[in-house]
């Protein structure tokens, strides 16, 4: 709900919306689908996104995600990418996935897209879990790039990259007033060195883990957090 001239109430409805634009320098379009995860009816929510990318002769389906990890709010966020179809997988140099365990539309979307036989790829961010509500353009910024990789163009970032830099300064001022923060981060920062070291980066297969974990902690909290028989109204 939302007030309009004054007293007057309006009800603003959540919706998905989709975009398309020409790629520069390709022959083809990109078609965007921005909106949030529906609470009901995800098989018909699948099914409509499905017929119109067949209607729109979509030749790849490709998800942008993120989800918490240990990492760093002062290093590039990284980024996964997963495919099922062994030659997306071998060219654009992607992890198959192997997940098992929960999974919310996008895992249902990819699922409805081998089905109907359209190439998909699934790219996922890894974000602080220590800022966890707070948007991340960092992460933005790592999957536009990913992204361009994969559609052979180079994506706009140039408001991303003030808005990464702005974040990660105010995110350093809020974690130097917290000392066992800040040695955390530090922590953070010096395993993430290592790997660099290394050449090596979380797999998908560690940030699934890490999906895993979070849903495990929320589903735990609900069950925690629910009133017991006595205080049921």
């Amino acid at each position: 709900m939302s007030f309009v001239d004054g007293p007057t109430r309006r009800v603003d409805w959540p919706e998905n919306v989709f975009y398309h634009a020409p790629i520069p320098g390709l022959d083809r379009d990109a078609v965007l689908l921005l909106g949030i995860e529906p609470n009901l009816r995800w098989r018909t929510f699948t099914n409509l996104v499905i017929d119109l990318a067949r209607e729109l002769g979509v030749e790849m389906m490709v998800t942008l995600g993120s989800l918490l990890a240990d990492v760093p709010h002062t290093r590039p966020s990284p980024v996964t990418g997963g495919a099922t179809d062994p030659e997306l997988i071998e060219r654009l140099g992607l992890q198959r996935s192997r997940y098992e365990g929960p999974t919310g539309i996008v895992g249902v979307l990819h699922d409805a897209c081998h089905s109907a036989q359209i190439p998909s790829v699934s790219l996922w961010a890894a974000v602080p879990h220590y800022v966890s509500l707070a948007p991340s353009p960092r992460a933005a910024l790592a999957l536009c790039r990913r992204l361009g990789d994969i559609l052979e163009t180079t994506v706009e970032t140039s408001e991303l990259d003030e808005a990464a830099e702005r974040y990660s300064e105010q995110v350093s001022e809020a974690v130097a007033s917290d000392e066992e923060t800040a040695a955390y981060v530090q922590e953070l920062e010096e395993r993430a060195e290592i790997l660099d070291d290394e050449h090596e980066i979380p797999s998908g297969e560690s940030l699934a883990a890490e999906l895993t974990r979070f849903l495990r902690d929320r589903e735990r909290d609900d069950d925690d957090s629910a009133p017991g028989p006595s205080e049921q109204p």
